[in-house]
């Protein structure tokens, strides 16, 4: 692999023992399938083994910048990113006719606590937020998370290990759809290979086999020889779960990504697949199984198509910054300026400033950085996408009344 390894920060001891612990699952688990695991196989433990995968086995991943986590997400940058979102479900939960909210992957439950918090705010606090997790590391940061920032509404929380045969709600998913596994291909010169993990010695190793499986974009065939790239059985059949499921409502999705045509396009011949480890993106996915992220970009248009053929419909995609910008975010930094400096402990290490006798120009600064991070076109606004899909919606979704790319998929 091209990562230099001795540049990166070594992990700490325990972890480095949790590793090799996963390691030795996956030597046996090569070992009774014949010395070859299908990537997607490989990328399933490395994420979700039991007690040892990157997200069941800790539950530090998240956080600020210079801290010991990996990477950042929306919520921790601000609170203000909640808030914005908590406009388009205060009106699904409406159009639905639903008090109940369903998070898949709330991460430290910043962005739970937000909702709760804005929502209560709008007068529409939800009678039930339920977060689907599967990591009990995680489950324990949420609870605190949400107990310390929404104390008043914590009763209201509950956890689901699987969904019911059916329920009412508005779904939210911030960062899910790429971290579920995918299978990688690899062009031959006479056709698709799959790509999978083997070993060499103590090494982990790429092992190229024949498959009858094929990127879904018709041009993808034209792709050079030596493109490598992911299609994402799991996450539609994600999808296809949630439909039969989900009798009315709006599931709303965020994510990085690209339509069908641009996820394909010959230029992105090397794929998308990228571990993380202290925010540093690498190629290497290979490296410590169990302490670096792993993730893909989404295919919108497959995720759309395989949303339609379950029976739901697709109400709006559209950029991260369209979404938030449609849902207020500017507003609500103009009130937060006007308001000044919150009496209460910032909501990440990146608002530190925002104490009782911090200015409330410091503040506005620290937000302005972070809702241009969200907004940029280099940064956020641009590579991440806001897709909703729904049942039973007839209204229009204010989150994608200028700016909607539906057309595009």
């Amino acid at each position: 692999m091209s990562d230099n390894r001795a540049s990166l920060p070594i992990p700490p001891q325990s972890a480095l023992e949790r590793s090799a612990r996963l390691l030795a699952q996956l030597r046996a688990a090569l070992h009774g399938a014949g010395g070859w695991l299908p990537f997607d196989a490989y990328m399933q433990q490395a994420l979700y083994a039991p007690g040892l995968g990157y997200y069941t086995g800790q539950a530090d991943q998240f956080g600020d910048f210079g801290s010991s986590s990996d990477f950042v997400t929306a919520p921790e940058l601000t609170p203000l990113f909640g808030r914005a979102v908590a406009a388009q479900v205060a009106q699904a939960m409406d159009l639905a006719g639903t008090r109940r909210v369903v998070e898949f992957g709330a991460g430290t439950g910043a962005l739970a606590a937000q909702l709760l918090g804005e929502l209560a705010g709008r007068g529409c606090a939800p009678e039930e937020y339920v977060i689907v997790e599967l990591s009990g590391a995680l489950k324990h940061r949420q609870m605190e998370t949400i107990r310390t920032r929404a104390p008043e509404l914590a009763d209201r929380v509950r956890w689901w290990t699987a969904l019911p045969e059916s329920f009412d709600a508005v779904v939210v998913g911030n960062e899910v759809l790429d971290a579920m596994p995918v299978k990688l291909l690899r062009r031959g010169e006479s056709g698709w290979l799959e790509r999978g993990v083997g070993q060499d010695g103590d090494d982990l190793v790429w092992i190229d086999r024949p498959t009858p499986l094929a990127p879904p974009d018709p041009e993808a065939g034209a792709l050079p020889a030596g493109t490598v790239t992911e299609i994402h059985p799991q996450a539609l059949a994600f999808i296809r779960t949630l439909a039969e499921r989900l009798d009315r409502g709006v599931a709303l999705f965020l994510d990085y990504g690209f339509p069908q045509h641009e996820y394909y396009h010959p230029q992105r011949h090397m794929g998308t697949l990228r571990a993380h480890y202290r925010h540093r993106a690498l190629d290497d996915v290979l490296l410590w199984p169990g302490l670096v992220d792993i993730t893909a970009h989404v295919d919108f248009t497959a995720i759309a198509l395989a949303a339609q053929d379950a029976g739901l419909d697709v109400l709006g995609y559209t950029s991260q910054a369209n979404f938030l910008l449609n849902c207020g975010l500017l507003d609500l930094l103009a009130q937060d300026f006007v308001a000044g400096p919150p009496p209460a402990a910032p909501e990440s290490a990146a608002a530190i400033c925002a104490t009782l006798d911090a200015p409330a120009s410091s503040l506005y600064l620290r937000q302005t950085a972070a809702v241009n991070k969200l907004l940029g076109e280099s940064e956020m606004g641009e590579l991440f996408k806001v897709i909703a899909l729904g049942r039973g919606i007839a209204a229009p979704l204010r989150g994608f009344a200028r700016g909607d790319r539906t057309h595009t998929l």
